[in-house]
Order: C-alpha cells, then structure tokens, then sequence
C-alpha cells in the first residue's frame, strides 16, 4: 500500500475517534440537570424516527401505501409490547400480504 493511502486511513480514524472521546472525558465529571438529562436520552429515538419516517413514504416506486401499511403493523404490534423480531416480521408479513393481494 502508498503511504499515502495509510496515512489517509490513520487520519480518517482519529478525525472518527475524536469527536466519540472527546465528550467523554469532558463530561465525565460535569453534572447535567434532570431535565436536560430526560431531553437526551430521547435523542436517538428522534432521530431514528427522522431517518426512518421518509423512507415509509417513498417505498415501492411511489406507492406509500405499502410503508404506511408496513409502518401501522409495526406500531401496532410494538404497541402490544411484542418481540422486537415479532414486530418485524409481523410488518414484513404484512406488506408481503399486502403484495400479493395486489391492494
């Protein structure tokens, strides 16, 4: 290999493990509020919402139908409190289903 390219990979690891450490050791002894603490821990769960929520729409060449029907069967199952693998299958059954029967 160049050495240029290791030097490129040794830099895109520091640059990918800085910004992971960094907070880290900075807040390892700073004390955030209650409330702040309740506002982040619901982060991820926003954020997945917002990186999963456009691909419902945008499903199967336009037709949304199969990710909103795909998407109900999905809340709807992980409402009841099932399996996560349950719920999964439950929405890929369904949209299967839904496939077949040409709705």
């Amino acid at each position: 290999m160049e050495t240029n390219l290791l030097w490129m990979i040794a830099g895109m690891g520091v640059v990918t493990y800085l910004p992971r450490v960094l907070p880290l050791i900075a807040l390892d002894t700073a004390i955030i509020p209650q409330k702040w603490q309740s506002i982040l821990k619901n982060v991820p769960f926003a954020i997945l919402g917002a990186l999963i929520f456009p691909g419902i729409l945008h499903i199967n060449e336009g037709s949304m139908w199969y990710g909103i029907v795909g998407a109900g069967i999905a809340l709807l199952s992980s409402w009841l409190n099932w399996n996560i693998i349950l719920v999964v299958l439950s929405s890929v059954l369904a949209v299967s289903l839904f496939s077949f029967w040409g709705l």
